[in-house]
């Protein structure tokens, strides 16, 4: 079996962390590292995010690197009301026996991509775009040399999640997603309009629930969280899953249809910030952006059931 060499950057984060445990149960991965950056919550917190869930996973092989703890030149922003204050929802936070690896994780990246070759290790993003904005100003060759960067970002029909026009990971960082879009990478890009049709719905939630596996637990009790909160705050039945939708492409791109585009971030007004223009009339193949226009809602949480339950 050919293995996929992946990184993951991420804000734990609710789905974050199930996107984690969806990358640490699958094979086809070769998971080199996974990267914090400042986001849901603070830098220090995502960090021991990521060691939590990686612990839950018996995955301590796989290094954890802090990345930035504040964007490019905006003030740090957060998003605790929808992931609870320490950003893991009902789940009980501890202090992981693992530490994190020595280094920033912009210079562990930077090396891992430039060692492997050209084309060879794909990026998954669940975050602000903080760190590989700085990665690429360090190493200017980096966005020739990485395969795709999926990125869970942005809104176009859906409308935003954090302003009427603009979605939190773009919208936090808005300056380091403008030059990653930018850069000339290819990039895959999971915004609200595909990411609202994965729902945690009850049904959905009872099904990891019945596997008995630990993972699956920790997916359903933080899903339980993210229902009620939705409940709550937005007033849906059934909360949208963002952040695992990177890690299931890779996995089963079938379950999504994608789009040539080309994608340009708002970052003069405060009234859009952070809005994605994303303009379909393109030239399909050349277009180095895709957007994710469908997906199978009960595809992607057939697999985190598969995966998480110890089947397939």
């Amino acid at each position: 079996m050919k293995r996929q060499s992946l990184i993951i950057d991420c804000d734990p984060g609710v789905d974050d962390a199930i996107g984690l445990l969806l990358a640490f149960a699958s094979p086809e991965l070769d998971l080199k590292a996974i990267m914090t950056v400042g986001g849901n919550v603070p830098v220090a917190r995502t960090s021991r995010n990521a060691r939590i869930i990686r612990q839950i996973a018996e995955r301590e092989d796989v290094p954890v690197f802090a990345g930035a703890g504040v964007p490019l030149r905006r003030e740090p922003a957060g998003a605790g009301e929808f992931h609870g204050a320490e950003g893991l929802g009902w789940l009980e936070v501890f202090e992981p026996d693992a530490p994190l690896a020595d280094g920033h994780e912009a210079d562990a990246l930077t090396r891992i991509v430039m060692d492997e070759p050209e084309g060879s290790v794909a990026l998954a993003l669940m975050g602000p775009m903080t760190n590989l904005a700085l990665a690429m100003k360090a190493e200017p060759r980096l966005a020739a040399r990485m395969g795709p960067v999926v990125a869970m970002g942005g809104a176009r029909s859906e409308g935003g999640n954090i302003t009427p026009s603009a979605e939190f990971n773009i919208w936090a960082d808005p300056d380091a997603a403008a030059e990653v879009f930018a850069s000339g990478c290819e990039m895959i890009v999971m915004g609200l309009d595909a990411t609202h049709q994965v729902r945690a719905t009850e049904a959905r939630i009872v099904a990891l629930e019945a596997s008995g596996d630990a993972r699956a637990a920790t997916a359903a009790r933080l899903l339980r969280f993210s229902q009620a909160i939705e409940r709550d705050i937005v007033g849906w039945d059934a909360a949208p899953l963002h952040d695992p939708c990177t890690v299931a492409w890779l996995l089963r791109p079938e379950l999504f249809r994608l789009a040539p585009c080309r994608i340009a971030v708002e970052t003069e007004s405060e009234l859009t910030r952070g809005h994605t223009a994303v303009e379909f009339r393109v030239d399909g193949e050349t277009a180095r952006h895709h957007w994710a226009t469908w997906a199978d809602g009960q595809g992607v949480f057939d697999l985190l059931a598969a995966r998480l339950g110890g089947g397939e």
